[in-house]
Parts: C-alpha cells; sequence; structure tokens
C-alpha cells in the first residue's frame, strides 16, 4: 500500500458511486435481446406454407370437420414447439457459457478498500490490480509496481505488455505497446500491481466500441432461406390455382359444391409442401443439436447448412492455432544451440542447466505470466538438484523492468552471510549491455538472436552475477553480471491443428491467417501447421496502401495477415465476400467482433472468447480446439446432402399424392383421398421420414471433394427430374392399382384401401432407396439408421390399424383387406421404385467413386 501511494487516496464516496451508477448506468455490454414465445410464434407463422394451413384449418372449422381442422392446427403448434423448443435450448446453452457474474473489482471507496461486482464500478473509482485480477474497465494508471497486462483479447499479441504511470499529459489511445499509462476493460494482469482511476464504462470502453460497431452489420438470410421461401411461395400459387380448378370443375360436373370446397381443399393440401419448412427447421436444429456433440455451439441455426458451403477459413493466430500459451523451444549457451522437444527432453544437456536454472530465478514463484511459467515449467521438470529455495535461499530484491533498461533482476540471499545470486533476464541488447559484452560477443549474439526470430521465437537474454556486500546497489549495472545465454520462447501450435489444416486442405477449403502479430511469427506457424503459400505475407501497414480493387486481387494469392487491426479485418472479410467467397471467420477476442459477424459464418471461442466475439458469432468453439470447425464442416456437408435427399423425396411423394387427387375430379372416378388420408401422409410420414435422411451418416468422400457453389440451389434440374420421375412412377403403379381394383369390379371402399396401402408401401419403398444415392437398397441397409426402423415399424403399424380397426377403418373409409390383397400392394410399391435401383446399379458401375448428390 505504501509503494502504491494508496492512503492518499480516499475515492468516491458511496452516495457519489450511487449517484453515478444511476446516472450512467451498470458497467456492462448489453447483451442480444431474446426473443420470446410470441416472436417465435409469429416468425413461423409468416412462412407462407403455415398460412395456408391456419387457413385451412379455420375453413374446416366452419364447414364442421373438427378431426381434419385439429389435426392441422395441431401441426402448426408441434412445428412451433420444435422450433421454440431448439431456440431455448441454444439460448440455454449460450447463457451457460457466458460467465455467471461479471468480474469483481477492487475499489477506494470512502478511503477504504471494497471488493464489488465488476458491473458496479463508476467513472471515476480508484481500482487496484494485482496479479490474475480482470481489469473491468477502461483505466489510467496512476502508480504501479512492475505492472504487466496480457491485452491479446483486444489486440492479438500474446506477449503482456508493460504499463507505467500516468504523466498527466498524455491522452488515452489504443491498446498495445509498452510503457504506456493505460489499461482496458477485459485484459488480465499477469504480473505486479497497479492503482488506476476509472475514464470510461461499460459502451464506451475500448471493448465496448467495438460491441457497438457490430450493430452496423446486418445479418443475410441464407441462400437455402432463400431458395425455400420462393419454393413454397411458387407450388403455393400453382396449389391456388388447382384448388380453384378443382372446385369449379367438380361442381360443375357433379353439382356438390360443398363437396367440391372439400375436395379442391384436399387437392391443395396434396398440392402444398407444408413439409418443406418443418423439414427445415428440423435438420437446422437436429443439425445444431449434432453439431454441439463435436463442441460446437450454434448461435445461429442457419449457419449449420451455410457451413457445407465453405471456401474460406479465415483464423485467428493466438489462441485460435496456437495454445496462447508460452513454452520454451531453443536454448543457446557458449556457441552451442539446443532445441527443445515438443514433450520436453529426458534429461536436459549438462551444458544448458545452468542456462535454465537462472533463467527461472528471473522469474516469479508462481508466476502468471506466461513466458515465466513456460520457463519455470521446464526448469521444475528438469531440476537435477535441489533448487534455491530448497536450499533455504531467500528472494530479497526485484530490480523491475523500466523504459531506459528492458531488463528485470532478482536477488536471492543465501541462509547465511551476505551472499547474494542474482538472476536477470530480459532483451537480449539490454543483457548484453549489463554484461558489458565486447562488440564481436555482441556481433555474435545477434546473429543468433536474428535466426531464432526468424524462427517465429521471442528471445531473452539471461545473465548471474554473484555479489557479497551487506548493501545492494541501487541499480542492476552495479553488479557485475556474467552473460549464460539465450532461451527463446514460442507459442505452440495445438496438435490437432496440422491434421484439421490437411483435411481443410483436401476438402478445397482455403485457410487464411489473419494475426496482430509479427510476420516472421506467423509465418512460423503457417509452416507449422502446413499452410499454403507460408512466404507471402502482407502486412497492416501494407493493406493501408491497397485501394479496395488490388486488395481484392492480392487476396487470392496470400494466406499470411500480419500486424493486423480489427478494422483491417473487417476489410479482408469484407473483400473476400466480394470475390464470391463463403467466408468462415474464427476469433476469440473483442477485436474479432465485427468481421465475426459480417463473415458467412462467424466462429468465436467459447473459451477464452469474449462476451462481445461469442454475440456477434454463428457458431461458438466450446473446447477452442481448431479441429472441431473441420468437424463442423463436415456435418454441415453432411446436412446439406441429406436436405436434398429429403427435399428431393417429399417433392417426390407429393406427385402421386396429388395426382391420385386430381385425376379422379377430372375423369369423375370415385374420390381416393379425403382430408383424413393427406393429413395421415402428410403430418405422420413425410416430416418423421425427414428424420431418416437427417440421422444418415456422410458419403465416404464428403470431406474429399471442393465445397459446392454456393449458388447451387437446392432444387436444381437434375434433382427436380429425378423427384418427377420418382413420383411418376409411383404416380403410374398406384393408379394402375386403383384402376384394376374398380375394373374388378370392387366398391370405391377396397379400391381406396388397396391404393392407400400401396401408397404407404411405395412411400416407405421410397424412402429406402433415397438414403443413397450410389448404393443399392441393400447395400445401405448395412449402415446403421435407428430413425429408419422406428419409423418403418410406427407406420406399418398404423396402417394395421387403420386397415383394421373398425373405427378408424370407418374413418378412413376403408374395406378390410385380405393377405393377398396385401401382398399385390408390396409387390405394387416395390415395382414403383424397382427402376432406380437398377439405376443406381448400373451408375456405380460405369462411375464408382460418383458418391456425391445431384
Amino acid at each position: 500500500m505504501e509503494e502504491l501511494n494508496l492512503g492518499t487516496h480516499r475515492g468516491l464516496s458511496a452516495g457519489e458511486a450511487a449517484a453515478r451508477l444511476q446516472e450512467s448506468g451498470y458497467n456492462e455490454i448489453p447483451a442480444a435481446k431474446k426473443r420470446s414465445i410470441l416472436a417465435i410464434a409469429l416468425e413461423v407463422l409468416r412462412q407462407p406454407m403455415f398460412l395456408m394451413l391456419v387457413g385451412g384449418g379455420a375453413i374446416y372449422l366452419i364447414l364442421g370437420d373438427v378431426h381434419e381442422a385439429l389435426m392441422l392446427l395441431g401441426f402448426v403448434f408441434v412445428v412451433m414447439g420444435i422450433t421454440f423448443y431448439q431456440e431455448r435450448k441454444v439460448e440455454r446453452a449460450l447463457e451457460a457459457l457466458r460467465d455467471l457474474s461479471s468480474p469483481r473489482a477492487l475499489v477506494i471507496r470512502d478511503g477504504e478498500l471494497k471488493r464489488i461486482p465488476g458491473r458496479e464500478v463508476v467513472v471515476e473509482d480508484l481500482l487496484l490490480l494485482a496479479e490474475g485480477d480482470r481489469v473491468p474497465a477502461d483505466a489510467v494508471v496512476l502508480s504501479c509496481s512492475n505492472l504487466a497486462v496480457d491485452e491479446s483479447l483486444l489486440t492479438g499479441e500474446s506477449v503482456p505488455v508493460r504499463k507505467a504511470p500516468w504523466d498527466g499529459v498524455l491522452e488515452m489511445g489504443h491498446p498495445g505497446g509498452d510503457d504506456l499509462p493505460f489499461v482496458y476493460s477485459g485484459t488480465l494482469v499477469v504480473k505486479g500491481q497497479g492503482l488506476a482511476r476509472v475514464l470510461a464504462i461499460g459502451l464506451k470502453t475500448e471493448m465496448g466500441q467495438i460491441g457497438k460497431s457490430l450493430q452496423a452489420i446486418e445479418n443475410e438470410a441464407t441462400p437455402l432461406q432463400k431458395e425455400t421461401g420462393r419454393l413454397v411461395r411458387n407450388l403455393a400459387l400453382v396449389g391456388l390455382v388447382l384448388c380453384t380448378l378443382a372446385v369449379v370443375v367438380y361442381g360443375l360436373t357433379r353439382g356438390n359444391w360443398l363437396a367440391g370446397i372439400l375436395a379442391g381443399i384436399t387437392l391443395a393440401m396434396a398440392v402444398l409442401p407444408e413439409e418443406f419448412p418443418v423439414v427445415l427447421t428440423i435438420f437446422l436444429a437436429m443439425g445444431a443439436w449434432r453439431i454441439s456433440q463435436k463442441q460446437v455451439l450454434t448461435r445461429r441455426v442457419p449457419a449449420v447448412e451455410t457451413l457445407g458451403a465453405a471456401k474460406v477459413l479465415c483464423v485467428d493466430k493466438t489462441g485460435t492455432l496456437t495454445m496462447n500459451r508460452m513454452s520454451v523451444r531453443q536454448l543457446f549457451t557458449q556457441g552451442k544451440s539446443y532445441t527443445v522437444p515438443d514433450q520436453g527432453p529426458g534429461s536436459l544437456p549438462e551444458s544448458f542447466r545452468e542456462l535454465i536454472k537462472f533463467s527461472s530465478l528471473a522469474c516469479q514463484q508462481n508466476p502468471l505470466d506466461p513466458m515465466d511459467k513456460a520457463i519455470c515449467s521446464l526448469a521444475g521438470s528438469h531440476q537435477q538438484e535441489p533448487g534455491l529455495l530448497q536450499q533455504g535461499w531467500v528472494q530479497v530484491q526485484e530490480y523491475p523492468l523500466s523504459s531506459a533498461l528492458l531488463s528485470l533482476a532478482f536477488v536471492w540471499q543465501a541462509p547465511q552471510g551476505h551472499i547474494y545470486v542474482i538472476a536477470a533476464k530480459g532483451a537480449p541488447e539490454a543483457i548484453a549491455d549489463l554484461c558489458h559484452l565486447p562488440k564481436t560477443a555482441r556481433r555474435e549474439m545477434a546473429r543468433q538472436v536474428g535466426l531464432m526470430a526468424k524462427g517465429g521465437l521471442r528471445v531473452l537474454g539471461i545473465a548471474k552475477a554473484v555479489y557479497q556486500h551487506p548493501r545492494l546497489p541501487a541499480k542492476q549495472h552495479d553488479f557485475p553480471f556474467q552473460f549464460l545465454g539465450l532461451v527463446g520462447l514460442a507459442d505452440p501450435v495445438r496438435p490437432s491443428v496440422p491434421a484439421a489444416m490437411e483435411e481443410c486442405r483436401k476438402a478445397g477449403v482455403r485457410v487464411v491467417m489473419i494475426t496482430g502479430d509479427y510476420p516472421g511469427t506467423a509465418q512460423s506457424i503457417a509452416r507449422q501447421i502446413g499452410l499454403t503459400s507460408p512466404d507471402k505475407v502482407i502486412t497492416g501497414p501494407e493493406l493501408e496502401e491497397l485501394d479496395d480493387l488490388l486488395l481484392r486481387e492480392r487476396i487470392q494469392k496470400v494466406n499470411i495477415f500480419a500486424r493486423i487491426l480489427p478494422r483491417q479485418k473487417l476489410r479482408l472479410v469484407v473483400a473476400l465476400k466480394a470475390q464470391g467467397e463463403v467466408v468462415a471467420m474464427t476469433g476469440d477476442g473483442v477485436n474479432d467482433a465485427a468481421a465475426l459477424k459480417a463473415a458467412h459464418i462467424g466462429i468465436a471461442m467459447g473459451g477464452r472468447g469474449t462476451d462481445v466475439a461469442r454475440e456477434a458469432a454463428s457458431l461458438v468453439l466450446l473446447d477452442d480446439d481448431f479441429s472441431s470447425i473441420v468437424q463442423a464442416i463436415k456435418l454441415g456437408r453432411r446436412i446439406f446432402d441429406n436436405l436434398k435427399k429429403a427435399m428431393a423425396y417429399i417433392f417426390a411423394i407429393h406427385v402421386p399424392i396429388a395426382g391420385m387427387s386430381l385425376l379422379p375430379i377430372l375423369f369423375h372416378w370415385p374420390l381416393v383421398f379425403f382430408p383424413v388420408h393427406i393429413a395421415f401422409l402428410e403430418l405422420i410420414i413425410d416430416p418423421a421420414s425427414s428424420l431418416i435422411f437427417e440421422a444418415e451418416r456422410e458419403e465416404a468422400n464428403v470431406m474429399k471433394r471442393p465445397p459446392r457453389d454456393p449458388q447451387e440451389p437446392l432444387f436444381g434440374r437434375r434433382l427436380i427430374l429425378l423427384s418427377l420421375l420418382q413420383g411418376l412412377g409411383i404416380l403410374a403403379v398406384i393408379l394402375a392399382v386403383f384402376l384394376m381394383a374398380l375394373h374388378f369390379g370392387q366398391g370405391p371402399r377396397e379400391a381406396r384401401a388397396l391404393t392407400f396401402t400401396a401408397l404407404i408401401i411405395a412411400n416407405l419403398c421410397l424412402i429406402l432407396t433415397n438414403r443413397s444415392w450410389s448404393r443399392t437398397i441393400l447395400a445401405s441397409l448395412g449402415t446403421p439408421n435407428k430413425a429408419l426402423w422406428w419409423i418403418i415399424a410406427g407406420a406399418v403399424a398404423f396402417l394395421g390399424a387403420v386397415l383394421y380397426i373398425p373405427g378408424l377403418r370407418s374413418l378412413f373409409q376403408f374395406n378390410r383387406l385380405h393377405w393377398d390383397d396385401l401382398l399385390i400392394c408390396l409387390g405394387s410399391g416395390i415395382l414403383s421404385i424397382a427402376w432406380f435401383e437398377i439405376l443406381k446399379i448400373f451408375r456405380t458401375r460405369k462411375r464408382p467413386q460418383r458418391l456425391r448428390p445431384s
């Protein structure tokens, strides 16, 4: 307290603090507003299909068909329930990611130290900062002792920066750089202590300003959402026209306009793809759940399908590709160099033991500083003899870093007598100055420092001295230091990153490193992880000189961007998007937030990422593991492939349903389907069957092909043609069953039962054949899919119920079928898809590697 002159400060009074809190509000960044149940319900109901379902249900109520009305309206509420459940599940998971409470702050109030929640800090509060504290607000340092702060969340640099007391003149600037008197909200004190006065809180802090800038960036609807909306609108229009035609034709030809209205609504239900919005909701929600099993939390569900089209992955180096944890990689002493293995040496060579011993003596005990932790960890794991602490030596004084001399020293005193051992570490040139090295030795040291720095290492010089005098000198220069050598430290690459990078390369996903670190360090990391073209770099200052047109040209060939400012990250993402790339951006700091939101897919780190970054991102990595991104991309591709299969299946099955609803009206046949039949098909089998496709595993080559074209429609010409052929094949078969039943004198109820049963079996066969568009049904049965058997069993059981339970049989207007009738239906269903199975065999023999749905 004496060193920081705390006794001269009284701070704010309790009354002043309360008044400021009332005036300025809490020291926090407002979180994204949660959507209410009503808002989610309105969003679901805005879909054209659901509006028509609600309208149809209302008409059925007016006409007195309560059962049909309840089915339709119940369907809407089920979908609302699914959507709401998934939304709340995601929100709850995000809330679990947040800190349970804001960081606590130690302030001076009424002349006393008080610990308060960080959100209650106000402007002009006096903060006492110590090692391990998270700075709660932007502040100016009034006094400090060896204060160092990790500002990587704001600057992207993992090396802590030194702080100096304010001179009363300098105005607050941006974070970054040593010996500045300002600390920033969200940064971490890793060494020393200090007293600071709060200048800004909440949205007015450096962190808050970045968060505020996100409001100007709008989230875009995904191509899939836009395409599905267009398709639903178009089919809704077709359904409306056919519905009107059916009502008019039925009324004119049969004279029963009420029955004509019912027939028209039935046809509209058969034509309109009620399932499309449901399937999209289920796929994306289930996709979000499946991705969460890979430790990736989905913040915005539509981003799930966009993952499969990701072409460029912009990566922030610190904490994303690297561990954000320093480690000793190289030692140099007496002209010899030693590279420390990743797992550490079994036994440190004898000639390097003194170097690492004095390196650790020049560190804080139980350090928070990442470099000190790395040095002490290596020294502790290879201690061959009792250390000074074990021998009773005591650390009695510290000579801190200063702007005049970039080195620090710790003095250790022997248990008896005035014998001192001094260990110093710092910038190599500062250590050379302390040791009074001759020019030749300095040149050799500079050459070695250059080699180590080129390898991406941060280099420290180490020196020792022995001092025998009752009084210690005032300056480090007064000790007789001896140069021991150099220690090279690096922020190690995450072990899983190189393999994940290789998988990205095979998948055609380009990785771009965007970092605030130096080019040499970035290139070294790039070589370690296998990044393409590691020799080409564009720095922040160079980027400033490029106009947008030239940047778009250069950005196609350069994968490393170093010394990049936050606003430049956003510019890079925008430039990539302008080139037509689907961009995913990873990051963990506040400085990444704007780029995270601007990217098609923003991926924030959940372990150490800021609230602002998580709010801006579409996805959150729960384990901060880069390889989880690759797994998410794989799942994104799987989801889109399976979504195409599901949509194709729904489109195909609607053809026979619509055909058998329209043809009897046009040709004056007995009606085959009533609303209850359509409700059975659409409310049970179609959405449930989509769960089967959602659960299908990815194709074998899913990560060995280029990303899909973002402009590739979900319903391309080939897909529509395939669906039509499948649907027309089923329609032809069940129409034949219906006409033959009438031809052989069977009544409408028996003909209806035969036709409906044949359609259900054909429907199940269609599910089986569309599980894979390259493997036959028999081959794909070897791939487990729990949902498949549950849904097939459920459909068969319900079909048996409506055929053989009198009450249900009456509701469906069926007659009882015999075993030979069932065999006819079974054979007809299999026949309806046999041609596609034969086609798959032919295509597989001709092109065995073609596995991608098209």
